[in-house]
């Protein structure tokens, strides 16, 4: 199955197919215990889609948005990490999110007021009727170094609730956080000779939007 790439601003939807997700799948490096969200109908439901590749066809637990069909789910990981697609089990009929916004590196969660202010890397158009596991593959260059998303699903079919049951990631592991912070650290005597830090993959990140 093969979809039309799009930008961030197109209605058309991105996906492919799933052959060798379980080779790259990034569960090991997600911070499980510190995935949270905002407006979720059970908060301590956050964690329950972030799930292990054997058990994504699991439907006994998902996470339910509250007071309308928005949610926010932030997801930090353990390492520092390249992403190149995510990984989506939608719910179905009524309760089928369209869209999705992604924010990555902001080390608290995006919420409603940020993203109404705060450019996404990518925006997707979500696949609806699918029973199963959904491929989104990413624009490489801007989720290069990436240590937490914010994803932002809105525009249940319904109109009312979204419902996702399984979130996961494809991509490679950069370095471990420590070891990033570590090569930031300057000693005292040689501060005055120190380099200031290189934000070009950064800014980079930043300006990029549009999905391969």
């Amino acid at each position: 199955m093969s979809f039309q790439a799009n930008n961030s601003d197109s209605s058309n939807s991105v996906a492919s197919s799933l052959s060798g997700s379980e080779l790259a799948n990034l569960y090991s490096v997600i911070d499980k215990d510190n995935v949270h969200g905002l407006n979720l109908a059970v908060p301590e439901n956050a964690k329950e889609v972030i799930k292990p590749w054997d058990l994504r066809d699991d439907n006994t637990k998902f996470v339910e948005s509250g007071v309308d069909d928005q949610l926010i789910l932030h997801i930090p990981f353990t390492q520092i990490v390249r992403l190149k697609s995510v990984l989506l089990k939608l719910g179905r009929g009524e309760v089928t999110p369209r869209h999705l916004r992604i924010y990555a590196n902001h080390p608290n969660i995006v919420d409603f007021a940020d993203a109404e202010t705060t450019k996404p890397q990518l925006n997707i158009s979500l696949l609806e009727g699918e029973t199963g596991v959904v491929e989104y593959p990413l624009r490489v260059a801007a989720f290069t170094s990436v240590t937490s998303l914010s994803l932002f699903f809105s525009e249940s079919v319904g109109g009312e609730i979204s419902q996702i049951y399984y979130i996961g990631f494809k991509g490679d592991m950069r370095s471990t956080q420590k070891e990033a912070n570590s090569k930031l650290e300057v000693p005292a005597s040689n501060a005055a000779d120190a380099p200031l830090v290189d934000r070009v993959s950064e800014k980079t990140a930043g300006q990029q939007t549009t999905a391969r």
